[in-house]
């Protein structure tokens, strides 16, 4: 179960935020207006309207890549591939994927550490399989996304009385987010807190989201992925954040600018200890989440597929024992998939046999897949 050391805050006090300044990972620094409909860097506005690269699209860093294709440097395999492997723009007949689009919705709530040290440790493994498995499609985004919009969100109000383990690296009247880090659904490029990475992983694109001609992606992606456990927005959003992660348009959309791409399929993770309740979790159900992948991929339910990790004590053979919640809106999410819809438990002692399942779908999803013209 998700340990909360304290109560969620009422927007009414997180709005006294609002103007605070900070400085971004990049270096340049912000003054950011808190309001529902902006975030402002002193200079660039993002709007619900904004997705033009290099004005409020979410990279201050000018990643110096004017085509917008996420690639900056030379393309390097992921893990060696085979010489003479097909690569994009080999596949004869304009079927078939040769890009993905991978998701992760990662829990940062407080009992979420060895989960995502399982995640981290997955995931070499699965790239690997990916590289090796699929034959024309070596060209990946990958996105780490938490489950909450400021990991720091409540800090400012427990700094007369602080408690142990809560708001670590924070400090009272300094630590302010930077442009994007208060947006739910936005690419993490630095995680903060307790048992996080608390480092600037520093993607070679600039942008908030790892590419395949990332250096070191398996590194790159366990700095990301390690969110930590220092969450003070009560309760988890993963759905609302894998829906704003995806949308084009809003704050999300305009921060993760160039992620999704119409001629890929889209692989969504998610990974949490706890069910996204009704009421008090993510707004929407089943249904709205589902139509915003959708809408993502244009319409094209066939180019997604869908991967959980959450608690089974709802199952025979479980697993968890109560170490996490049944999570029967999530289950239902998953299972509106179909078969391209793979649950496993959150509290299998390692996640590589759930991931190498998942290849084979991913792999068929690939083949199928007619790319829009």
């Amino acid at each position: 179960m998700t340990s909360k050391l304290f109560c969620a805050l009422p927007l009414s006090l997180l709005m006294l935020c609002a103007g605070c300044g900070g400085n971004d990972p990049s270096g340049d620094t912000y003054n950011v207006t808190l309001t529902a409909g902006s975030l402002t860097d002193g200079n660039d506005s993002l709007s619900e309207t904004d997705s033009s690269p290099g004005d409020g699209d979410g990279d201050p860093g000018g990643d110096g890549d004017p085509s917008g294709d996420g690639d900056t440097g030379p393309k390097l395999d992921v893990i060696g591939n085979d010489e003479g492997m097909p690569t994009a723009g080999d596949a004869g007949d304009g079927d078939g994927c040769q890009k993905v689009d991978f998701l992760f919705v990662i829990d940062n709530s407080g009992s979420m550490l060895e989960e995502q040290d399982n995640l981290a440790a997955s995931f070499p493994s699965f790239i690997n399989s990916i590289s090796s498995t699929l034959d024309a499609a070596q060209d990946y985004h990958i996105m780490v996304i938490d489950t909450d919009a400021w990991v720091y969100a409540g800090c400012p109000f427990l700094c007369g009385f602080p408690l142990p383990g809560v708001c670590v690296g924070y400090e009272c009247g300094v630590t302010q987010p930077a442009q994007c880090e208060d947006v739910l659904g936005a690419g993490v490029t630095w995680p903060k807190g307790a048992n996080s990475s608390n480092a600037n992983c520093n993607f070679v694109n600039g942008k908030r989201f790892m590419t395949d001609a990332e250096p070191n992606l398996p590194g790159a992606f366990q700095c990301a992925a390690r969110v930590g456990t220092d969450s003070t927005d009560d309760p988890e959003r993963p759905m609302e954040a894998m829906a704003a992660a995806v949308s084009g348009q809003g704050l999300a959309g305009n921060c993760n600018y160039d992620f999704l791409r119409d001629d890929a399929i889209l692989v969504v993770t998610y990974i949490t200890d706890e069910d996204d309740n009704a009421g008090d979790g993510s707004s929407g159900g089943v249904d709205t989440w589902r139509q915003a992948l959708i809408d993502a991929k244009n319409g094209d339910e066939s180019a997604i597929v869908v991967l959980g990790l959450f608690g089974d004590d709802d199952l025979p053979n479980a697993q968890c024992n109560g170490g996490a919640e049944t999570s029967p809106r999530l289950r239902s999410f998953l299972d509106s998939w179909g078969d391209k819809g793979i649950f496993g438990s959150i509290c299998a002692p390692d996640y590589d046999d759930f991931f190498q399942t998942a290849v084979d779908i991913i792999d068929t999803t690939c083949d199928e897949f007619v790319p829009p013209e």
